[in-house]
């Protein structure tokens, strides 16, 4: 095994799962957290992980992971970015700031176009890819959920020389890779279909309880089947985009049967997976939810796209949200 130096740029859920993975399996992993907070930062973490890397059903496991911090002017073999909504862009220019290098693997839903993400890279070599894991932390304690898997960006449209690394680098820590035709524009759907079951969660349950108005979601037929149609509204936006469906089959199958057998089929699937009925659960952070979902309505708006349950939804989210 090649040993690899990664940064991890701050200390989110996502970024700090695949650190402590990347650590378990051999890696040197820092952190990179601004001076003025790193007195706050812990040195070391609890683990609680369900682990679905060996096994289909997940298996919970429970380790420690000690915390360093980067200093600036140093090079790294990758850098792992998974930032709050929005933050992209501020995150590569603290970088530069920085004087920290290396190919960067963005894990992030990003709705901008390639040619606004491009900018924000400039020179620096980067890969999308998107995370396929959640959870939280808090009091010292990580308590996540990761899938055996990751999406990738394929070799011929990322931008770096060292894809080979990288796929040696996951290899040594027992992830697989999904490689979509297009990443963005994979993301660009994750992120309809996601707008579709965050507003019907919020329509059934307590918007500032994410986790049981998730469970309320997964456990009823009728808003599981409500999801499905709101989804099919929120893809819709993504075709007025220009994003062609051919390539995404696979993906989008599930919303293309009858929304009442759909609702019924994944009923099933949540009571039968923890896996996925976990990380349903974790997805709590509100204002990411809130992007996801404002990103969609505005892009449906502004395309003149229908969507007479996916709007309606929205403005009712984000008026409990001001309240």
């Amino acid at each position: 095994m090649i040993h690899m130096r990664i940064l991890v740029v701050g200390l989110g859920v996502i970024g700090t799962t695949y650190g402590y993975v990347f650590q378990a399996s051999g890696h040197t992993v820092e952190h990179f957290i601004r001076e003025n907070k790193q007195a706050d930062a812990p040195s070391r973490l609890t683990v609680k992980l369900f682990d679905g890397r060996y096994n289909g059903k997940g298996e919970a496991k429970q380790a420690e992971y000690s915390l360093a911090f980067a200093q600036p002017d140093n090079s790294y073999d990758f850098i792992v970015i998974s930032v709050s909504a929005g933050k992209l862009a501020a995150a590569i220019q603290t970088l530069n700031e920085h004087n920290l290098q290396g190919t960067i693997i963005v894990l992030n839903g990003i709705w901008e176009e390639k040619s606004v993400v491009d900018q924000w890279f400039g020179h620096r070599p980067y890969i999308l890819g998107y995370p396929v894991a959640g959870g939280s932390i808090e009091h010292g304690v990580l308590d996540s959920v990761l899938f055996g898997h990751l999406m990738l960006e394929s070799q011929e449209k990322a931008n770096i020389a060292n894809y080979a690394d990288l796929m040696a680098l996951l290899s040594s820590c027992h992830l697989k890779t999904e490689v979509p035709y297009d990443m963005l524009a994979w993301i660009w759907i994750h992120m309809a279909i996601n707008a579709g079951v965050i507003t019907t969660a919020a329509k059934y349950g307590d918007v500032f309880d994410p986790a049981r108005a998730a469970q309320t979601v997964m456990t009823s037929s009728k808003a599981l089947m409500e999801s499905v149609l709101t989804i099919r509204e929120a893809i819709r936006i993504i075709e007025a985009r220009g994003v062609s469906f051919r390539h995404y089959r696979k993906d989008l199958l599930p919303y293309t049967i009858p929304p009442r057998i759909a609702g019924w089929l994944m009923k099933r699937m949540f009571a039968n997976n923890e896996l996925t009925r976990r990380i349903m659960q974790l997805h709590s952070n509100v204002d990411d939810l809130i992007y996801v979902c404002k990103s969609v309505y505005d892009c449906g708006k502004e395309h003149g796209i229908p969507a007479p349950l996916l709007y309606p939804k929205y403005e009712h989210f984000a008026a409990q949200l001001r309240k």
